[in-house]
């Protein structure tokens, strides 16, 4: 039976203008996309820019007109074959990771099983940690932050530094003190750059983030830069962690080989199909793999995960989710649990 593809285009506005150590926003856009087959349909989505949905509309549809939908892997092979000419990395691997999600939600519900109990349950519910803590926030924004993640039992709580490109490391380091100082006792105090530093600001910055009890130092330096993430690991305690922007299982085999913790987005990553292969790839190397942002998302594919850590709880996406589906997992205790219904569980909020 022939399948249709419809895409959607969301656009969130952000509460206030956010930023982090090298980019400004004040919106997210999701890409979704609805697969239908028959009775059944699957449902996934993309953090991108709208120029994805172009690409699932043209090329992506193109590569599926003749496939079996009972078979996800195959899809995604013939997707990724498709884009060969225009590059099946950034925004295209988003479009691409968007419509395998929603290919292996239709494809389990047409089986009648949970994706994780299709895929095979690790564990029956995934820690979370909060994410947020914008540079450009004030001590009291930060602070009721962490007061929500407090009381969401969260075991990890993650803020950004690097403020304008490693040019602020007096106020980072005086943030990453606050949090210390906020975050209850035991819990994973954690910090995020974006690639804001350089090899030399991101030793000097490390060594005081250890002195203040830091345990996770997310991308010090650019993914790009592997040697000096590889440099920054062998010389810091705490965790240097990175891989949010590996969008192939080459990406993340280069980056297994210079962090503490491999990050994997699922809409960035090729969905569920490229999610599986990249956490084999860091499981090689006796890594674990944490889950970037889109909880709701990973709650799945985190359950069904041998070396899963936790996933972020990242404060835009946990507030525009439920906008976004209904079904969404809700976080207590510091833990998101799958939901049991067929597929992932999650369906598009009626437009």
């Amino acid at each position: 039976m022939p399948i249709s593809l419809r895409t959607v285009v969301h656009r969130f506005p952000t509460p206030h203008p956010e930023a982090d150590g090298t980019l400004r926003w004040d919106s997210t856009t999701a890409v979704a996309v609805t697969v239908v087959n028959g009775d059944h349909q699957g449902f996934g989505w993309t953090y991108s820019h709208a120029a994805a949905a172009e690409v699932i509309d043209t090329v992506l549809r193109r590569a599926l007109d003749e496939a079996d939908v009972s078979e996800p892997v195959r899809c995604w092979r013939a997707m990724v074959d498709a884009c060969r000419n225009i590059g099946a990395t950034g925004l295209v691997m988003q479009a691409i990771s968007a419509v395998d999600v929603a290919l292996w939600d239709l494809h389990a519900q047409t089986l009648g099983v949970s994706l994780p109990r299709l895929w095979g349950r690790e564990r029956p519910a995934i820690p979370v940690y909060g994410s947020g803590g914008f540079v450009n926030e004030d001590a009291d924004t930060l602070a009721a932050n962490v007061g929500d993640w407090a009381r969401s039992g969260c075991a990890g709580m993650k803020i950004k530094i690097g403020e304008a490109w490693g040019s602020e490391i007096g106020r980072d380091l005086d943030r990453a003190r606050l949090l210390t100082e906020l975050a209850p006792a035991g819990v994973d105090c954690m910090v995020d750059a974006n690639g804001a530093y350089t090899r030399g600001q991101a030793v000097r910055v490390g060594r005081a983030l250890d002195r203040l009890g830091i345990t996770w130092f997310e991308e010090p330096v650019t993914s790009d830069d592997v040697d000096g993430l590889r440099g920054l690991r062998d010389r810091l305690d705490c965790d240097v962690t990175a891989g949010e922007y590996s969008w192939t299982v080459d990406d993340t085999e280069r980056i297994s080989a210079a962090v503490d913790c491999v990050q994997l987005d699922v809409t960035r990553c090729g969905g569920y199909t490229g999610w599986f292969r990249a956490a084999a790839v860091a499981k090689a190397h006796h890594l674990q793999v944490s889950a970037h942002c889109a909880p709701a998302l990973h709650t799945p594919v985190a359950a069904a995960t041998p070396n899963l850590r936790h996933i972020e709880y990242f404060v835009d996406h946990a507030r525009l989710e439920p906008a976004l589906a209904d079904g969404v997992p809700r976080l207590a205790d510091g833990v998101l649990v799958p939901n049991t219904g067929p597929g992932h569980g999650l369906t598009a909020v009626a437009q």
